[in-house]
């Protein structure tokens, strides 16, 4: 360094770092898959690692380079996930393209209440579930931390109509359940559940868990898992069995521990699958492999 030149504050510097991707970690030796993801939203808001910021300067395929980073890591396959139309017909068309991704299609709990025409909108995301690598209905759901009493209503109706196309479809549910667990059952059970059932970004205590364990749903963990305030979380995971555990990043959020608050995305997973480890007490190798059979299971092979 150059003594002549100030050196950068604590405070600076956790600023500059805060929009870094961290540093790669160990790879996995057993490959898994990320099941909830947003290459769109995270090459649009923080890039790609080692890129030079938001929408990925430096590379000329920021999505490519993410899905490189994270099979570098031993996540060999992505589910793509949509929140809106226009980001669900881009998962669709990126899932058709690349066989390491599948696609996810849905209109996220909080956008169906801003839509002037939900019934259109819903029709779009039903003709883009009939594609053969659109494999999931998601993520779809309540969500009553964001969205006031003024639009349950519409967010409940849309929850039932993903409902509806998915057992249309045969194909996964994918649901977003943010201080609403107690509907999302209700609504579960006056629809009629699908086959598969994920409870994306797990959020609920040990209670829920056993009771969407024993509904035979697939429980999703996130980073939020590593946070030091999420015991809940851990405790839920820890009587989750094998075979109805998911493990996901919900990228570019929700970024792990030691990293918390920096951008996320799929190459990260081997952090959170090290925890699961730990909080399961299951062999690392094994849980990788059971969380990959999963994913075949619930969504069909990527390739």
């Amino acid at each position: 360094m150059n003594s002549s030149q100030p050196s950068e504050s604590r405070k600076a510097r956790a600023a500059r770092r805060a929009g870094e991707f961290p540093p790669a970690p160990e790879p996995l030796a057993v490959p898994v898959f990320d099941s909830h993801t947003h290459l769109d939203i995270t090459v649009h808001e923080a890039g790609v690692p080692g890129g030079s910021g938001p929408g990925g300067a430096g590379t000329d395929d920021p999505v490519q380079a993410l899905i490189d980073a994270a099979a570098k890591s031993g996540v060999d396959r992505l589910l793509q996930v949509g929140v809106d139309v226009a980001s669900s017909v881009w998962s669709a068309e990126l899932a058709e393209r690349n066989p390491s991704v599948l696609a996810a299609v849905a209109l996220h709990p909080n956008e169906a209440p801003r839509l002037a025409d939900l019934d259109e909108a819903l029709r779009e995301i039903e003709a883009l579930a009939a594609q053969p690598r659109v494999r999931g209905l998601g993520e779809t759901g309540l969500d009553t931390f964001r969205t006031g009493d003024d639009g349950r209503a519409a967010q409940e109706l849309s929850f039932r109509a993903h409902i509806a196309i998915a057992k249309r479809y045969a194909k996964p549910l994918i649901i977003h359940d943010r201080e609403a667990h107690a509907d999302v059952l209700r609504v579960l059970d006056e629809e009629g559940a699908p086959e598969v059932v994920v409870l994306h970004c797990f959020s609920g205590d040990a209670d829920f868990a056993a009771e969407c364990v024993r509904r035979g749903y697939l429980l999703s963990f996130a980073g939020t898992v590593t946070f030091a305030s999420a015991g809940h979380l851990r405790e839920a995971a820890a009587l989750t069995p094998p075979e109805q555990l998911l493990v996901e990043t919900d990228a570019p959020y929700l970024t792990p521990v030691p990293y918390r608050g920096r951008p996320n995305a799929s190459y990260l997973i081997p952090l959170t699958m090290r925890a699961l480890a730990g909080t399961t007490g299951t062999d690392l190798d094994a849980l990788c492999a059971a969380v990959s059979a999963n994913g075949e299971r619930a969504f069909g092979p990527w390739r």
